[in-house]
């Protein structure tokens, strides 16, 4: 969790700079809209990293169900 939220920050604080710097705003402004990104993108990539591991863990769940329901075969 901590690495999606690490690459979600770098993500959104490179991307803030970049186009900061392609509207042509002052260093102020891109730092504080890379700053804005940086703390927007980390949440929504922690958000989506809880919402995969919980797709994994339920599908994880359903297949060892699945498994309980198939009788053993005879050797």
């Amino acid at each position: 969790m901590k690495k999606l939220m690490i690459m979600g920050a770098l993500i959104g604080f490179s991307s803030g700079l970049i186009l900061g710097a392609l509207q042509g705003a002052t260093w102020p402004d891109m730092l504080w809209r890379a700053s804005v990104a940086c703390f927007v993108t980390s949440y929504l990539f922690r958000w989506w990293g809880r919402v995969w591991l919980q797709a994994l863990r339920q599908a994880q769940q359903e297949r060892l169900a699945l498994l309980d329901q198939v009788p053993p075969a005879n050797i």
